[in-house]
């Protein structure tokens, strides 16, 4: 039996809820991402501060399926048509260029003596949060525009490259042992994606028909295929996060021209609803604050971190994607692409676990990625003015 601590639970939820509805009140001066707040509303009721709230087994639980739903959404937001060709290319050649450049600064600071592992240090800085900037974005009509279809594919590559990463450098298996581990997770989920593309094409009246009743029959398969990819890649030895994923990438496909407004609506009510604030706020339960705290120079890390995730991700948009994207939209771009958080949380917890990051590294990257979503949506927003609102179709390349 695990023990449940009733209590715990309760304040994440109360958090949970708190957190929605102070965003939305800021929201009307100022677009703040709800995220943040249940990060910082974690730290404040967490064992360091309030101490009102501890992670537990059971609370880890549904921490990690929020996390699974976090990439099933950015997995599914992913349309392979639409980012197809030049966004897609950009974005592949983005992400080899901010791994060099992550590896490189990596390396430097190793040899500083600033952390312990280039390799470690580096793939946290070269991720980009597409499952969570994909509520902002959705929320400031970025979604559907031209602008919006780069920033997608950019985010695609920086989410699913150190996932790539995750799985194939950090596990500790053999990497062959690895790559026909990969293959084999890769060849099912396309017999997958064959599977449910054919039934939902002779099925889905049936499945529509039932969004308005009480068997809901469209989001408990969403969810299973969600949780049973993820419980496949974990038995594979895999990370959980390539299952979720991969089940948001095979809805999608599965879905192709029949997406209704209803189903994302439920299905989002779900995810953002109840179990992704779990993995957020669970976050902020688990920031070692005191690791920052108790040593002045270590907090200098911080800054360094937010600058660097600049430096790596941001780059890359301002280079590559002349003639592509005015000057104004250059900077939005890397300053959306810098945003990041999940994967820097999973990284630097494997890092940890293995003894390849001191714990006030990790603190220092998870802080700046905190910062980094509070601040770079804003400042790309701002940047982006209100081009939001062009439609894709409508929105043509201004001049460099």
């Amino acid at each position: 039996m695990v023990d449940v601590d009733a209590q715990s639970f309760l304040v994440i939820v109360t958090v949970a809820a708190l957190a929605a509805l102070f965003a939305a009140f800021v929201g009307r001066r100022l677009a703040l991402p709800v995220v943040v707040v249940e990060i910082v509303a974690g730290i404040l009721v967490g064992p360091e501060l309030l101490d009102i709230a501890r992670p537990d087994e059971f609370i880890d639980f549904f921490s990690n399926l929020g996390l699974g739903m976090l990439f099933f959404f950015a997995g599914y937001e992913i349309d392979f048509e639409r980012i197809r060709g030049a966004p897609l290319r950009l974005a592949a050649l983005g992400w080899m260029l901010s791994l060099a450049l992550a590896y490189s600064l990596g390396g430097l600071l190793a040899l500083a003596g600033v952390v312990l592992s280039l390799v470690f240090t580096g793939s946290a800085m070269a991720t980009t949060a597409i499952g969570t900037l994909i509520p902002i974005l959705s929320d400031a009509n970025e979604l559907r525009t031209r602008f919006g279809t780069y920033l997608l594919a950019a985010g695609a590559m920086g989410e699913f490259g150190p996932i790539l990463l995750i799985t194939l450098a950090f596990s500790t298996q053999s990497a062959a042992t690895n790559a026909v581990i990969l293959v084999t997770f890769v060849l099912l989920a396309v017999v997958t994606a064959l599977g449910a593309a054919r039934g939902a094409v002779r099925g889905w009246e049936m499945l529509e028909r039932s969004l308005e009743t009480s068997g809901q029959l469209p989001i408990r398969v969403a969810v299973v295929l969600v949780f049973a990819l993820a419980a496949l890649a974990d038995s594979l030895g895999l990370d959980l996060l390539l299952g979720g994923f991969v089940a948001g990438v095979i809805v999608r496909v599965a879905l192709k021209g029949r997406e209704v407004t209803v189903f994302e609506s439920k299905l989002t009510a779900v995810g953002y609803g109840f179990l992704i604030p779990f993995f957020f706020i669970t976050s902020g339960l688990k920031f070692h604050l005191t690791a920052l705290t108790d040593d002045p120079i270590q907090l200098l890390e911080l800054p360094l971190f937010l600058a660097l995730f600049l430096v790596v991700r941001g780059v890359p948009a301002l280079v590559l994607y002349r003639g592509h994207l005015d000057r104004l939209d250059r900077r939005a771009l890397s300053v959306f692409s810098s945003t990041q958080l999940p994967l820097v949380v999973a990284i630097t917890t494997i890092a940890i676990d293995q003894g390849h990051m001191r714990t006030s590294t990790a603190a220092s990257l998870v802080g700046a990625g905190i910062l980094s979503t509070a601040i770079f949506p804003l400042i790309g927003l701002r940047l982006r003015g209100g081009r939001a609102r062009a439609p894709a179709e409508q929105e043509a390349p201004a001049p460099a």
